[in-house]
């Protein structure tokens, strides 16, 4: 299903290259920062959703499959949106390497074609920063989940917010990049509260961007500087992005 705005914003436009679908990975995963940022987020999706045997889980916007594929391997049932056919393609054929089963479909997370609470837990990671109607999609997240959702986001406590800014003035003067926006706690609580959620769990990455750490380009040297500032206390206070796990608050 397309969301009425997929011609003209650029969640669609750019993820529809198929140069950007093959190098996807590479660019965010790639070398040792790269792989810090992977090894996290498999890390915290498995320790916030708990054992995933038996378990169906939606991952919306889940691009290459990353996620989707590591939610599989540890024995969950699986389900794979994404609006861009290019990036599905990847997805399906890393699938097809691992001989993993996972279902692969194009959709769109502005408007989930699932029943409600048809999942157990719905995943969406480094999706709704660049959605055009965010709190819509968080709201069909929590719709389609039976128990848990799972995302995460930029916070506008954190160096992101001086990146997105920059980002947003490029994209203006006709730059071709993604002007992504940030978050504050209280937005994502409030929108969960709504749709019967409550926050169970936080988990925040780094204090310096991301961006710094990979031209530092050492993994042991991103570990070292970000335990002193979490051992400073910066991190609970600037820490991003921010993975969120969410469980709803009603009987199900």
């Amino acid at each position: 299903m397309n969301s009425p705005k997929q011609g003209s914003h650029y969640s669609y436009t750019v993820y529809a290259d198929p140069a950007t679908a093959r190098t996807f990975d590479e660019r965010r995963f790639g070398g040792p920062i790269g792989e810090l940022v992977a090894s996290a987020q498999a890390d915290v999706l498995k320790a916030f959703i708990g054992p995933l045997p038996g378990m169906r889980v939606l991952d919306v916007g889940t691009g290459t499959g990353r996620a989707a594929l590591l939610l599989a391997r540890e024995g969950a049932t699986v389900v794979g949106i994404d609006a861009s056919e290019q990036m599905l393609g990847v997805a399906r054929r890393r699938a097809e390497e691992e001989r993993a089963s996972v279902t692969f479909a194009r959709g769109d997370a502005h408007a989930l074609v699932f029943p409600d609470r048809s999942f157990d837990a719905a995943v969406s990671l480094r999706v709704l920063m660049h959605t055009p109607e965010w709190r819509t999609c968080l709201s069909e997240l929590c719709r389609v989940s039976r128990r848990l959702v799972v995302f995460d986001y930029p916070s506008s406590r954190s160096a992101a917010l001086l990146e997105s800014l920059a980002r947003r003035v490029g994209h203006a003067l006709g730059m071709r990049t993604e002007p992504y926006r940030v978050f504050t706690d209280r937005q994502m609580k409030d929108v969960l509260a709504a749709a019967g959620f409550r926050v169970r769990a936080v988990r925040r990455q780094f204090v310096l961007p991301i961006a710094l750490h990979k031209l530092m380009g050492s993994r042991r040297t991103t570990q070292s500087v970000e335990r002193l500032l979490e051992g400073a206390g910066l991190l609970r206070l600037f820490g991003s992005p921010v993975t969120l796990v969410a469980e709803r608050g009603e009987p199900s």
